[in-house]
């Protein structure tokens, strides 16, 4: 592991927020959005929109990357 958290911006639905993601994180999470031929936003929004109540975004981002690694 390279670090602690890193903080990036993300615009979700047209909203700019925060998000802290260790760099590992979110090289997996720029890799995943590529592949999939979306952009980053976008795949931040659709996670976003499927989290459930009180799960934070980072912590749902991460989520998605490990089960998309496991697949």
């Amino acid at each position: 592991m390279t670090g602690g958290p890193v903080k990036r911006s993300l615009s979700l639905h047209g909203h700019r927020t925060s998000v802290s993601l260790e760099a590992e994180f979110w090289q997996a999470f720029r890799d995943i959005a590529t592949a999939r031929g979306v952009a980053l936003n976008a795949l931040a929004a659709q996670i976003d929109d499927a989290r459930a109540p009180g799960v934070g975004l980072a912590s749902a981002i991460r989520v998605f990357v490990l089960n998309e690694v496991r697949r």
